[in-house]
């Protein structure tokens, strides 16, 4: 045991707590200082429960966000805190460990469960409506439970998280018109009915265009070549997608054609001019399509004057994406009286259950009871009487057993639950 002291405190809801680093409190890089390797997690995860005597855990981390989950009867205060970093994060240096206490966000109770309905649901999201979040939240469940972290009480906060996320989806259009670049480029080459065998050149194979690359595979499209500076990179993404790889320089004597140009590079200047654009093109006089995701743009505004281009910007596509953010935003008062209703159900279902779990011990306790009159109060007494008696007394006693492990329990559970 560490030498930090752990005070019980809390009792029933109150001792579900949410540790939550998000984009609002930290920056990308000092977030995914906080990412476990999946190899990792079992055993450092399993560690941390066990020196701070968690009763559950479950571990949520995405590229903008880590936060942890947990039930403890312990109060969770600074001490906790840097005890909790410390054991989870061996290699952080004391200044790191009191910055990540100091800056964390700390939930508690319904709170918590609030937070929780509103991360699935993506409302807590760096951009509203994007509902890979409830894929995530429902992984790190699943993954928690696999380890043996969670138990009957993170199992209902999940459940009911996950089908409130659902009917937020389903019943509101918070998640209908795409935000992502991604999305809106992908959205746009599925209007204009673009054969999925068409020719894709992919030059950047950074993370924008690495998930382009692997959105338009997975929606089918089977025909990519990539290009980038650093071959390594080209090669990595090409593997992922069934493509070739070429270093940026091949632009100049690339001789298959094209049908579409995505491109997304950091460059300075215009990677596309009007020379490597004739080269691409090998003498093809029809419309083509080019995606310019770079700031500045990759390909030279000469091209679109003397070619039949059609051209998709990072304005247009941010321009589009800006109205759909306003759709969407119109969308959140409807969510928010979703997960109002969701939380007072939860306090329901908690008190529900609270109830199951305290008068799990009934049924044992009656049938301790009918052993002992049978076997030692009375028996003496039913030894002295025939078979078919016997027989008699063991089916009424069995009948008056059933029912007082239901009606009574019921009438109780009535009682308990009103109070």
């Amino acid at each position: 045991m560490s030498i930090f002291a752990l005070v019980r405190v809390n009792k029933g809801i109150n001792e579900l707590h949410i540790i939550a680093f998000t984009h609002r409190n930290l920056s990308v890089n000092e977030i995914g200082l906080l990412h476990i390797d999946v190899d990792n997690q079992e055993v450092r995860l399993k560690k941390l429960k066990e020196t701070l005597q968690l009763k559950e855990l479950m571990f949520l981390s995405t590229c903008n966000r880590v936060e942890f989950l947990f039930t403890t009867e312990f109060e969770v205060n600074s001490s906790f805190l840097e005890q909790f970093f410390t054991e989870l994060y061996p290699t952080f240096s004391q200044e790191q460990i009191k910055r990540y206490a100091g800056i964390r966000e700390l939930h508690q109770g319904m709170k918590a469960v609030s937070h929780q309905l509103s991360v699935a649901s993506s409302l807590d999201s760096m951009i509203v409506g994007e509902r890979e979040i409830i894929t995530q939240v429902r992984n790190a469940y699943d993954a928690s439970k696999k380890m043996g972290l969670s138990g009957d009480f993170i199992r209902i906060v999940n459940r009911h998280t996950i089908q409130t996320a659902k009917k937020v989806y389903t019943e509101t259009a918070i998640a209908r018109k795409p935000v992502s670049v991604v999305s809106l480029a992908y959205h746009r080459l599925k209007d204009m009915n673009v054969p999925l065998d068409s020719r894709i050149l992919i030059i950047g194979a950074g993370v924008t265009n690495t998930n382009m690359g692997r959105f338009l595979k997975k929606h089918g499209f089977t025909s990519f070549n990539v290009f980038n500076r650093a071959l390594s990179k080209a090669e990595k993404l090409a593997h992922d997608l069934s493509g070739t790889a070429h270093s940026l320089a091949e632009l100049k004597t690339f001789d298959k054609g094209f049908d579409v140009i995505i491109t997304c590079t950091a460059s300075e200047s215009h990677i596309i001019s009007t020379e490597i654009y004739a080269q691409l093109l090998q003498g093809e006089k029809g419309n083509k399509i080019v995606i310019d995701i770079a700031i500045p743009q990759d390909l030279s505004p000469k091209i679109k004057e003397n070619n039949p281009v059609t051209h998709i910007s990072v304005e247009l596509l941010q321009k589009i994406s800006n109205e759909n953010l306003k759709e969407r935003a119109k969308e959140v008062i409807h969510v928010e009286d979703i997960l109002n209703e969701a939380l007072t159900e939860f306090e329901f279902i908690h008190h529900n259950r609270s109830v199951e779990i305290a008068m799990r011990e009934v049924p044992k306790k009656v049938k301790e009871i009918k052993s002992t009159a049978m076997n030692e109060v009375f028996h003496n007494e039913l030894n002295d009487v025939d078979a078919e008696s016997r027989e008699l007394i063991e089916k009424i006693v069995g009948y008056m057993e059933k029912k007082y492990m239901s009606m009574p329990m019921l009438m109780a559970k009535e009682i308990l639950l009103k109070k």
